[in-house]
């Protein structure tokens, strides 16, 4: 339910509505306008009848149900768009189109740093790299563990780029969280419920990936886990579905950029790279994604991909992500943004 407060309604009166809302067993959560303030009640739904009975307390305008099932990620509660600063100079969901950018993997300390280096140059705000790699075979490279935290925050530290890295199971969420600034969630773990209410418990910024199959409805479901249990900054990275197409590794879905836009208030960040899972395709999917209205992209970037230890048919070398970015930015100021 949304309960939408008279404009002017008083800082008690909104607090008296945020205690009967927990009474009834519900969390409030408030969000205060210039004129007037809505609270979304949200919990089990067998009981929302009684929520109706709040219209009789004073200060309150209307009670309104709200229709869609992600009821936090949904625009009926919040019409505008959230930002999420991720850190300074590198915030999703505004004017800016901010470049996440690194290896699949980290593989060394002077690696790491070597690639830092050069997207930094190009001109991306957060380095990627995953010290944790879940892969399809229990044979290939897994990732160096905490032993690649450590050479992402000693790069983080020579070059001042925060960092994005994926975690992939609940017992490691507070470690991940002291190096990370931005906590990935891959496609094989979009429905990791667990992992996902764990995340809810820190207040990190957290990338969602698309799962491999998954549609948008369910996608938006599994960010509902991460905002209900407390932590209110998604953001949502579409990278690619399988269908039966074999020409590109997955296919990217650029549609739902738009579909998400109408949608949800989060911010959406697009991966060329793993939607593609070719080099050759991945700057011209870049420049797609800023013009359909993508608040971020996702590019791997490694400064020899024919030696990578992972994912090096879809990297692009340093000179490729310079040319890359040199595309986009074009792009980017043709439709009113900037990178």
């Amino acid at each position: 339910m949304i309960i939408v407060m008279q404009a002017g309604a008083s800082e008690r009166e909104i607090e008296a509505v945020e205690e009967a809302i927990r009474r009834f067993g519900y969390a409030p959560h408030p969000i205060y306008g210039v004129e007037r303030t809505v609270i979304g009640a949200v919990g089990d739904e067998r009981g929302k009848s009684r929520l109706q009975s709040l219209d009789t307390l004073p200060g309150v305008e209307r009670v309104i149900p709200i229709l869609k099932p992600y009821k936090l990620a949904g625009r009926e509660l919040r019409k505008e768009k959230t930002l999420i600063e991720v850190a300074p100079g590198a915030v999703f969901g505004g004017r800016a189109v901010s470049v996440i950018a690194g290896p699949c993997s980290v593989e060394g300390l002077e690696a790491i740093c070597a690639a830092a280096e050069a997207v930094k140059a190009g001109g991306a705000r957060i380095l990627r790299g995953g010290a944790y790699k879940p892969r399809t075979s229990p044979y290939s490279f897994q990732g160096l563990a905490e032993e690649g935290l450590q050479m992402l925050a000693t790069a983080r530290d020579r070059t001042g780029l925060p960092v994005a890295t994926e975690v992939m199971k609940e017992s490691l969420v507070e470690r991940v969280a002291e190096t990370a600034d931005l906590i990935q969630i891959g496609t094989r773990n979009m429905q990791n419920f667990d992992l996902l209410k764990a995340l809810g418990q820190v207040r990190k910024p957290v990338l969602l990936k698309r799962g491999l199959a998954s549609t948008i409805r369910e996608w938006l479901m599994s960010v509902e886990y991460v905002l209900a249990a407390g932590n209110p900054n998604v953001i949502l990275c579409e990278r690619g579905i399988r269908t039966f197409e074999t020409a590109t590794r997955n296919t990217l879905d650029l549609s739902a950029i738009s579909v998400l836009k109408r949608e949800t208030h989060l911010p959406v960040v697009v991966d060329p790279s793993h939607g593609t899972g070719h080099w050759a395709f991945v700057e011209d999917m870049a420049a797609a994604a800023v013009a359909a209205g993508a608040d971020g992209l996702m590019i791997e970037v490694h400064p020899s991909p024919t030696e990578a230890w992972s994912d090096g048919e879809q990297s692009l070398t340093p000179e490729r992500f310079a040319r890359l970015m040199e595309k986009v930015r074009a792009v980017a100021a043709a439709v009113g943004r900037e990178i």
